[in-house]
């Protein structure tokens, strides 16, 4: 087929897009954009004497400037529709498609000006009009689409919340996306240098105090929090004022989800109890420290848990040479395996079926695969559970974790991160003990192999599998009523990904034998919790209140007694010690002894809390 050919057949499906097509009409706009301003250039430069143009001259000019065009737009896609019509990226490839153009012509006529008798100015005089003008014209097409647009908006009554970058973004999203769903009346914020400020028409029309007035006279009945870091305790707040305005609150998808067009106003979902309670994540930089992993084969123990799973999918962004998933959970691994792999296959060496339990099986996988970095999150982990079955725990928590370390260290393995929970300073309870030993034992590998391999220490995720929220959620959904162990019983409480960033950085930045501690904030009371859940779901639910279950503490601890709270590297991680136990010093008869002790003496509860009869598993286990 001839090039002719070619050409013929692509003008032919141009066509069949419509004469009138957006590459057609951008173009024709920019050409006569460019005869107009090099007519005037060369007037400007003859003090609009027309009789000393040279109109001939100035005739070739503009086609081969016109032709020109053609070609830089096309190769900048100015006239391809990469870009939304006058959006900042269609400026700057104008930009460049104009500075190319003047260059291409205007550098022949400036040298050969006095025999083409076209001055050597015009095109230094040219180039910033026609940028000014084909500018001003995708403008002006922009604002009369927007106000086309903003009289056909059909929809809830909002006011943002945050007349920031993000506040703005939102109120002209909801003004210009033809799929909104909401109808900016106006902004809140508390900051006096924003009032009366205007965002594409919508004004700010006073602080969280005036809600309630302002809400009355828009007879808005949403409240969109645009605040990019807001945290739980301000959510609260926000939430708190809302419901006495009458105000139903929302909130957006991270902000960079937002600026890079991966999610929509559509996106916007009602405020969860995980916001009320969770905290912005601390800033624990894990990124500038986690190039340990970059390379390396690394072991996940529990891969197809809660924790194990995130932490999985967050080391694999940190491109480790191996990957390696471990779990005695063949659904847990599959689900891990869809999440970083996008297929649940199980016949890749990234999964591996095992108990930690089976030492000798724990070694050989070792040997074969050789991991330099392991993260151990294999565990038993609800309280009331290990209560009854306290072997269980023994033959997991303990021989389970003294089986991956000795295989650890005889492979060589260099950084070893055992995860914790809370329920390891001062132990009252099995599972709590059992954690504490799995500490000490990680402790005596530190010192054995002269490795970093240490601990980390965490409370209640929100969210993960068998915790409090979902167990609460399910209550609400059966009708209740939603069982509590004490009236004033306490947690503390992290997101998933902010545990897993602590794990992946403690590798880092942790020394041998340490245990780190995230500082959590302050603990949040659980009736609390189930009172804005209830609400919420906007049912009739009725609480019951249990009594503490033997070993559980009515205020959890993150440092034990006698622990050190060091923080070296992170304001906001502690470092601390435990004393190391050698195996050979594990002693069965005397754990017995001390389970024995844990189940017989249950935790003092208040009388008014010891008529119920339902138990509640969710606030007293750790989460994992």
């Amino acid at each position: 087929m001839s090039v002719t050919d070619l050409a013929f057949k692509q003008i032919q499906k141009m066509r069949a897009r419509g004469p009138m097509s957006r590459f057609g009409t951008q173009y024709a706009i920019d050409a006569i954009t460019w005869v107009i301003a090099l007519v005037f250039a060369e007037f400007l430069r003859y003090d609009f004497d027309s009789a000393l143009v040279g109109w001939r001259w100035l005739a070739v000019v503009c086609v081969a400037t016109v032709l020109v065009q053609l070609f830089t737009g096309w190769l900048v896609f100015l006239y391809r529709g990469r870009h939304p019509y006058g959006s900042f990226a269609e400026v700057r490839s104008l930009l460049y498609a104009v500075l190319l153009t003047g260059a291409i012509v205007g550098i022949p006529v400036a040298l050969f000006g006095t025999v083409i008798q076209v001055p050597r100015s015009v095109f230094i005089i040219a180039i910033p009009i026609a940028f000014v003008l084909m500018g001003g014209v995708r403008y002006t097409k922009r604002l009369i689409v927007e106000r086309t647009i903003k009289h056909d908006v059909d929809g809830e009554i909002a006011l943002v919340l945050g007349a920031g970058y993000l506040g703005s973004t939102i109120v002209r999203r909801m003004l210009t996306d033809r799929n909104s769903l909401y109808v900016p009346a106006g902004l809140i914020d508390d900051s006096p240098a924003r009032r009366n400020s205007w965002f594409d028409g919508v004004r700010v029309l006073g602080t969280r105090r005036d809600l309630l007035e302002i809400a009355h006279k828009t007879n808005a009945t949403t409240l969109v929090v645009a605040i990019a870091k807001a945290d739980a305790a301000l959510l609260r707040e926000i939430t708190d004022e809302a419901t006495a305005a009458g105000l139903q609150v929302k909130v957006l998808p991270p902000l960079e989800e937002i600026l890079e067009g991966k999610s929509r106003l559509r996106d916007l979902r009602n405020i969860s109890i995980e916001d009320l309670i969770g905290r912005h994540p601390v800033d624990t930089e894990v990124e500038s420290i986690a190039g340990y992993l970059k390379g390396k084969r690394v072991l996940v123990t529990g891969a197809g848990g809660s924790i194990g799973s995130e932490l999985c999918r967050q080391i694999h962004k940190f491109a480790p040479s191996e990957l390696i998933m471990l779990d005695h959970d063949e659904t847990g691994l599959q689900s891990t395996q869809i999440s970083i792999f996008g297929h649940g296959l199980l016949d890749t060496p990234d999964v591996v079926l095992a108990s930690i339990r089976d030492e000798a099986s724990v070694l050989r996988i070792f040997e074969d695969r050789r991991p330099e970095v392991v993260f151990h999150a294999a565990a038993l982990k609800h309280l009331p559970m290990l209560e009854q079955f306290p072997d269980e725990a023994w033959k997991t928590n303990v021989l389970g974790t003294l089986s991956v370390l000795k295989a650890a260290q005889a492979v060589g393995v260099t950084t070893f991160v055992n995860i914790s929970t809370d329920k390891a300073a001062n132990p009252t309870s099995i599972l709590g003990h059992s954690k504490r030993v799995a500490e000490k034992l990680t402790a005596w590998a530190a010192q054995k192999s002269g490795q970093r391999y240490l601990s980390v220490r965490f409370g209640n995720v929100i969210g993960s599998r068998g915790s409090m929220l979902p167990t609460f959620t399910s209550l609400i959904e059966a009708g209740g009523p939603l069982t509590i162990t004490h009236p004033d019983v306490t947690r503390f409480f992290m997101t998933i990904p902010e545990a897993c960033q602590l794990v992946v950085q403690a590798g880092g930045i942790g020394r041998p034998a340490e245990v780190l501690i995230l500082d959590m904030g302050e603990p949040v009371r659980i009736l609390d919790v189930a009172q804005r859940m209830i609400d919420m779901s906007g049912q009739d639910i009725a609480i019951v209140y249990t009594g503490l279950r033997p070993g559980e503490k009515l205020h959890e601890e993150l440092v034990g007694v006698n622990e050190t709270d060091e923080r070296p590297v992170h304001p906001k991680i502690s470092h601390t010690a435990v004393s190391p136990i050698a195996p050979e010093n594990l002693d069965k008869a005397r754990w017995d002894e001390r389970c024995r002790k844990f189940t017989s003496t249950p935790t003092p509860v208040d009388a008014t809390a010891a008529t119920a009869t339902v138990a509640t598993p969710p606030t007293g286990s750790t989460t994992r």
